[in-house]
């Protein structure tokens, strides 16, 4: 299976297969085009310059400021590399010749997962301390002490185990369920012409509108899963840090 690709090269358990090749290539290219921008910055920006600053303002005011207020500057370059690299492994899944979106398998999704576990209970530890974090985190203020029983079993999951595992499901999912749409598309098209007979040739047009609208729908998907994952970072790590929530 596509997923679940044979090995390009074996170094005894070690493997190197066609999903590791695509996320090298996504990356290299993201770095690429940066590097690109930023070297040829002027005072008066041009197109390219102008969709990079862009790009990266949406992330600054949409996603870090918009959450994070005045604690937005140190946590921007963590949320600004987190978006784009979401968005090149997500955009390589309609990519021809790659066709594999590199965040559906879980492996990628769960070390960005980490990444924010991390971070954000880092950030409130450093805050608060650990016994000050933990407070704050798993004793909400304003609740009933006698609630706390039920309330704090719960606040350990979420904050220990949902958190970071249902962003990682949530952005697997996504890109698995477009993959399989997109292949079942394409794969149905291809039947239909070379293989069915007479009139039902003609279901081929049918499925391959349906796999080209579907494509559309993917991109914009693996842009919207990008801002979720993203957004949902910034949440989590303004909850580790505020005073109160």
């Amino acid at each position: 299976m596509e997923f679940f690709p044979t090995a390009i090269v074996e170094f005894g358990s070690f493997e190197f297969n066609r999903i590791h090749l695509v996320r090298i290539i996504a990356a290299v290219v993201l770095v690429t085009l940066f590097t690109m921008a930023a070297k040829r910055a002027t005072l008066v920006p041009g197109r390219s310059q102008n969709i990079a600053e862009m790009a990266l303002d949406f992330v600054r005011v949409n996603i870090a400021e918009e959450i994070l207020g005045h604690s937005a500057r140190k946590y921007l370059p963590m949320l600004t590399t987190m978006f784009f690299a979401i968005l090149a492994f997500n955009i390589t899944g309609v990519i021809p010749f790659l066709n594999i979106a590199s965040t559906s398998l879980i492996a990628m999704p769960l070390v960005l997962a980490l990444w924010t576990y991390l971070v954000y209970l880092s950030s409130g530890i450093k805050k608060f301390g650990v016994g000050g974090y933990l407070k704050n985190a798993l004793f909400p203020p304003g609740i009933p002490v006698f609630l706390y029983i039920l309330i704090t079993p719960i606040e350990i999951l979420q904050v220990f185990v949902f958190r970071p595992l249902t962003l990682a499901l949530r952005l697997t999912a996504n890109m698995i369920a477009g993959h399989l749409l997109l292949v079942l598309c394409f794969g149905a098209s291809n039947f239909f012409f070379i293989h069915a007979a007479g009139a039902m040739k003609a279901l081929s047009a049918v499925t391959l509108t349906a796999g080209l609208a579907f494509t559309l729908f993917e991109i914009l998907v693996a842009g919207l899963q990008a801002y979720v994952f993203t957004l949902l970072t910034a949440v989590y790590i303004n909850m580790a840090i505020e005073e109160e929530h």
